[in-house]
């Protein structure tokens, strides 16, 4: 099978490395490229939890001080991962879905409505988890620590690599990487090909935004879950 990944190669090495193991083609086509954005560092100490949705929020974290016990709330199994190779020891891991987030962090005995929190993110996010979470009375500062800039060039190389190799399976992790990918398959008249494969969003949104695009083959899919969807 011919799977198509678009994540940066740092957040989809490991899943690449399987991926092939198991006897699949792999093509890699990222589309967006991730970068730090400068802010003050951070005092853990002014804060309860820290919540993080990407591993790219917390590759990002700077802070003015250490504190590895500050309770953690993590989307998914790969994030909470990071967290905890960067030392932070009390981490919480929520189904792979910001939905599944919050309703762990509301349900936590670790937070109160009295909790400071610090919720760290890119610059494009397509859920607004602070919002949620302040109605139901948390205290609530959202960070932005990284830009996610779209990709929308495509060399020679690569694009003769996917025409002489129709991918099966597409698997797309924001919805600004949809878009990415929707201009990036305009653009280099790889249109009809793409929309003849099946692409794997990582939330209804992503989803429905490709249905609204002309694909037929979608599915919806949580982190982690790659390997359960072949």
């Amino acid at each position: 099978m011919n799977i198509l990944i678009t994540r940066p190669l740092i957040d989809s090495e490991n899943l690449m490395e399987k991926l092939f193991s198991k006897g699949h083609k792999i093509l890699h086509i990222p589309t967006l490229k991730i970068s730090t954005l400068k802010i003050k560092p951070i005092n853990p100490n002014d804060f309860d939890a820290f919540i993080f949705t990407s591993a790219n929020a917390i590759r990002n974290l700077k802070l003015s001080k250490e504190n590895k016990k500050i309770f953690c709330f993590c989307v998914g199994s790969i994030t909470e991962k990071i967290a905890r190779q960067k030392g932070f020891q009390n981490t919480f891991s929520a189904g792979g879905t910001v939905n599944a987030l919050k309703n762990l962090i509301i349900n936590s005995e670790q937070l109160n409505e009295k909790s400071k929190i610090a919720y760290f993110c890119g610059d494009n996010i397509s859920y607004n988890l602070d919002e949620d979470l302040e109605k139901e009375g948390f205290k609530v500062k959202k960070i932005v620590n990284y830009l996610a800039e779209k990709i929308t060039d495509l060399s020679d190389e690569s694009k003769k690599i996917i025409e002489n190799n129709v991918p099966d399976l597409i698997f797309i992790y924001s919805l600004r990487s949809a878009q990415s990918f929707v201009e990036i398959s305009k653009n280099y008249s790889l249109y009809p090909i793409m929309t003849g494969s099946t692409v794997m969003c990582i939330s209804k949104k992503v989803a429905d935004f490709f249905k609204s695009k002309g694909w037929k083959k979608i599915e919806v899919f949580n982190p982690g879950d790659e390997l359960l969807k072949l």
